[in-house]
């Protein structure tokens, strides 16, 4: 029997109330048939997230700042094995509770259309092609290819979804056809056509009038009727109640909960189908859409392995997890992710020299996770990185808080920071962000419920910043965030400037090799970096004109796809598909070819990622079919 026939004959045995109860996430057992207890809720955005030790890899942004898919593929390959391996652990206390699952609410494939958005640094940046070839390859990591799913992956939020949080349960969305298809759903549609999701989360807010997790147009016409889409679609959590509590779409939970499994949406994050069975007796829904919405859910399970004991999956062990193989796959990964936007000839740095690190995030371990994050079994700060990699002497100062300004009896850090700089060779400045000041509404800062107002550093941290540079050291400034800060001032004033992605466990390792020369940097900017939100259109407005490098009207301080190396390699473009490389230095490095068109406007149409050895030359060719 195929999986679905044993989803049918499984569903055909239950009342309408069991089939109402297993449209829930927290899905109760069902004894009389067998049917254990199950959580379809676990994340995986970076690795398997909430549910204990697991390996941190660096955050979605960063990974996508390699433009390797491959890479990108073996990473998720990783976290699969790993949840794999909890769950033949979780399972043996009979049911599995929530973070403890095979149904993964990852990948984030939402279109980083404006910096200030909290949850920007979630996703694979601003491009949709970048971010279509990304999440294909994090779904087919996720989802192995054997007889059974391994893993099932949910491409979320459907659709046009990037902010303001404090507005998302009752804002709705308005945008062009234009822009809905060539920038909104582009990576949606893409990966179902790339890489076959079992799922898709729909969003909180609504797209032209529309609650996205009821809509007729994006579920029935385009997701189910235009695509093919196969698989099930998830509530965001709480998202059906938006629906009559914010979007006043329906006067109550019932025609809610009705209108979202009659428009497909099988299964609810929150607790709005416990009025299924309400909105049935009132004639809302039938028992035959419920039972092929319970089907749909079925057959996902069945396709998992969790009602067979011969799913090649069940043997991974727990060993795996956070193992040193996927550690030093980690460190690869972020140190690919790292992106060079300045550099005098001040990096490499002279690993026998006096080092000053300075500044909030030097030794700072919550910068390195992001959010939906594991725990990871052991973990390097940057000045931990600097201190292993370094034989001379390392000096260190915090230099000032993250954000706020001292108050009258606090700790002032800044002159300690100055004393610190003097005494040193040269002067490595960790600044930036970290998740607590961009997020998601009520996980990050509470004032603006995850989203920046601007794109400035904290005044505490730019009065750093120009108070080292006037001590007059070589300076090497180091931004840690998650999306674009303003970097105007030190890209005009000091030595070089890296961009540092939230980078996982072992991004203090990852940033030493590259500031020493282990290692050459490589990675490209999946975002623009503009020189203030003055230059944008107002956060609410999501057309796309004069947003991303694709639209955007003015100048940055740094291009989307911006990044060095310490290799000096030049493109030679032979025709529109076949560009050849010249290292012409003694600098080993990987590197990123981006092929843009120009017609209608700018955007980018392929990648490859490939290694040049030290004075290598190397043709490169483009399939005159876009991927």
């Amino acid at each position: 029997m195929t999986f679905l026939e044993r989803a049918k004959a499984l569903v055909e045995q239950m009342s309408i109330e069991e089939k109402i109860s297993q449209m829930r996430y927290d899905s109760p057992a069902i004894e009389r048939l067998g049917i254990p207890a199950y959580n379809w809720w676990n994340e995986a955005l970076h690795g398997v997230a909430r549910s204990g030790v697991a390996t941190v890899f660096p955050q979605a942004i960063g990974m996508a700042a390699t433009f390797d898919t491959d890479m990108m593929e073996r990473v998720a390959t990783a976290i699969s094995d790993e949840a794999r391996a909890k769950y033949n652990e979780y399972r043996k206390f009979g049911s599995t509770d929530i973070y403890q699952g095979l149904t993964y609410w990852s990948p984030n494939i939402n279109i980083f259309r404006d910096p200030r958005w909290g949850r920007g640094h979630e996703t694979y940046g601003e491009d949709p092609y970048l971010t279509g070839r990304m999440g294909a390859a994090f779904v087919r990591g996720l989802q192995g290819e054997g007889k059974h799913r391994k893993l099932d992956a949910t491409l979320k939020h459907f659709a046009v979804h990037s902010g303001p949080e404090g507005l998302r349960h009752g804002f709705d969305a308005c945008v062009s056809e234009e822009d809905l298809r060539q920038t909104y759903l582009w990576a949606f549609k893409y990966c179902i056509d790339h890489a076959h999701p079992s799922a898709v989360m729909g969003a909180y807010n609504r797209v032209n009038g529309e609650a996205c997790c009821a809509s007729e147009r994006l579920l029935q016409e385009i997701l189910y009727g235009e695509w093919g889409f196969d698989g099930y679609v998830v509530s965001d959590c709480g998202a059906i109640m938006d629906i009559n509590k914010n979007h006043k779409l329906t006067n109550d939970a019932a025609e809610s909960a009705a209108l979202a499994v009659n428009r497909g949406c099988q299964l609810n994050c929150g607790d709005a189908y416990q009025w299924l069975y309400e909105a049935y007796e009132r004639d809302l829904i039938d028992e035959e859409t419920i039972t092929a919405a319970v089907e749909k859910l079925f057959e996902a399970r069945f396709r998992l392995g969790m009602f067979d004991e011969d799913c090649e999956y069940n043997s991974i062990p727990y060993e795996v997890v956070d193992c040193e193989a996927h550690r030093e796959l980690n460190l690869k990964m972020a140190q690919k992710s790292m992106v060079l936007l300045k550099n005098d000839g001040v990096l490499p740095l002279d690993s026998n020299q006096t080092i000053a690190v300075i500044g909030p995030n030097a030794d700072n371990p919550s910068m390195l996770l992001g959010n939906y994050n594991g725990t990871p079994s052991h973990y390097t700060t940057l000045l931990s990185g600097i201190r292993n990699a370094c034989s001379g002497e390392v000096l260190y100062a915090r230099g000032s808080h993250l954000f706020r300004k001292p108050s009258a009896w606090a700790e002032k850090p800044l002159h300690e920071a100055i004393i610190t700089a003097r005494r040193a060779d040269a002067v490595v400045l960790c600044v930036g962000l970290e998740p607590s000041m961009e997020g998601e509404e009520g996980a990050s800062n509470s004032a603006n419920c995850g989203d920046r107002i601007d794109i400035a550093l904290p005044e505490v941290q730019r009065e750093l910043i120009e108070a080292i540079v006037a001590v007059g050291k070589p300076t090497v400034l180091v931004n840690v965030s998650g999306s674009c800060v303003g970097l105007s001032y030190a890209d005009q004033n000091c030595n070089a400037v890296v961009q540092c992605f939230y980078p996982g466990a072992e991004g203090g390792t990852a940033l030493a090799d590259i500031l020493f020369g282990k290692i050459s940097p490589s990675g490209r900017l999946p975002v623009s970096f503009y020189r203030s939100v003055e230059d944008l259109p107002p956060f609410e407005d999501y057309s796309m004109k004069n947003r991303t490098y694709r639209f955007f009207e003015g100048k940055c301080v740094y291009d989307f796809g911006h990044g060095l190396s310490y290799a000096k390699i030049s493109e030679r473009w032979l025709d529109e598909y076949t560009v050849e490389l010249i290292n012409d230095s003694d600098v080993e490095s990987d590197y990123s070819v981006l092929r843009f068109a120009n017609e209608p406007h700018k955007r980018l149409v392929d990648f490859k990622c490939v290694h040049l050895g030290a004075r290598e030359r190397m043709r490169v060719c483009f399939d005159a079919v876009q991927k």
